[in-house]
C-alpha cells in the first residue's frame, strides 16, 4: 500500500525489495489507495500480506479496516495509527525512556509565556509527515499565527539545538541505519550522508521501536549537547541514503511472510 510519489516515478528501493520478493516466488502488487475506487462492504482481505508504506489519511483509513478484517499488516495497523499521531506517540517514547523534546498540546498562546522566554519552541500538526507544516516560534505572536494555520490540532516542544543537521536513522528489524542531512520541508526527497551508528543511538533505536511496535521504521534525532533526542518517528520511511536498502527491506518482508505461512500451516496441521 504506497503513495503516490510527485515525480510520479518508481521508488528504487521499493523496485528493489519488490524483485526480490518475486524471485523468491512471492506475488507483489502495488496498490494507491487514492487511485481506487472501494465499496466498503466489500472490501475483504484479498492477500496473505499487507504491506503499509503510505503515510495518507485514507490509506491509514483502508488498513485499519482491513485490520479489523483479519488483514495480516507489516507494520501492524495500530503500530501505524499510534506512530502517525503524534501526540500518543510522544507520549509512549517518553514513558519508554526514550529522549524526547517536552512536548504540550496548547489551546490558549499565552500560557506558554513562560517557555518563550526559555527559547524558541517548535509547531507541528499532529497527524504530518515528511515535515510539512513544521515551523520554530520565538514569541506569542507567532505561536498564535502557527497554531492558527494548522490544519487541525497541532503540538508544540521545545527547541532542542543541534549542530544544524539532522541524523536519520533507519531501522530494519534489528539492523540499523543512519545518515545526515540538512532539514526542511523537501528533505525528505534527498539521500543523506551515511555515517557510522553508535551504540547509544542504535539501543535508543531499537527501544523506540519496542515502545512503537515497528520493524520498519524511522526517526529523526537532533544531536544535543547532552545527547541524541529523538523529535520524530515513522513507520516506513523512504530509506534514502541506506546502501542497499530495497535488499534489506525484501528480506525483511520475506522473513515475515514466511513465518505468516509456517504458522499457517502448523495451525492446519
Amino acid at each position: 500500500m504506497i503513495v503516490r510519489r510527485v515525480p510520479d516515478v518508481p521508488s528504487p528501493v521499493l523496485a528493489e525489495a519488490y524483485e526480490l520478493l518475486r524471485r523468491r516466488g512471492h506475488d507483489v502488487e502495488a496498490t494507491i489507495a487514492e487511485d481506487e475506487v472501494r465499496l466498503l462492504d466489500r472490501m475483504d482481505p484479498e492477500h496473505d500480506l499487507y504491506v503499509l508504506k503510505s503515510h495518507t489519511e485514507l490509506s491509514l483509513g483502508l488498513a485499519g479496516l482491513l485490520h479489523g478484517q483479519g488483514a495480516e499488516i507489516l507494520n501492524p495497523y495500530p503500530a501505524c495509527a499510534t506512530t502517525q499521531n503524534k501526540i500518543l506517540a510522544a507520549r509512549i517514547l517518553r514513558d519508554a525512556g526514550v529522549p524526547t523534546p517536552r512536548t504540550w498540546v496548547v489551546g490558549n498562546p499565552a500560557a506558554m509565556a513562560g517557555e518563550l522566554r526559555r527559547g524558541s519552541l517548535i509547531v507541528k500538526p499532529y497527524m504530518g509527515h515528511r515535515g510539512a507544516g513544521v515551523s520554530i516560534v520565538d514569541d506569542l505572536e507567532g505561536l498564535a499565527a502557527a497554531l492558527a494555520e494548522g490544519e487541525g490540532p497541532m503540538l508544540v516542544q521545545e527547541h532542542i539545538p543541534g549542530p544544524g543537521e539532522d541524523l536519520k536513522v533507519y531501522v530494519v528489524g534489528e539492523q540499523v541505519f543512519a545518515v545526515r542531512k540538512p532539514f526542511s520541508e523537501t528533505s525528505f526527497a534527498v539521500p543523506g550522508r551515511p555515517v557510522r551508528v553508535d551504540a547509544e543511538v542504535r539501543e535508543l533505536a531499537l527501544r523506540a521501536g519496542r515502545a512503537l511496535g515497528l520493524g520498519l521504521f524511522g526517526l529523526d534525532v537532533i544531536e544535543s549537547p547532552s545527547g541524541p533526542v529523538v523529535v520524530d518517528a515513522n513507520y516506513f520511511p523512504g530509506y534514502k541514503g541506506v546502501p542497499d536498502a530495497g535488499t534489506l527491506i525484501g528480506e525483511y518482508i520475506d522473513q515475515h511472510a514466511r513465518r505468516l505461512e509456517r504458522r499457517g500451516l502448523a495451525a492446519a496441521a
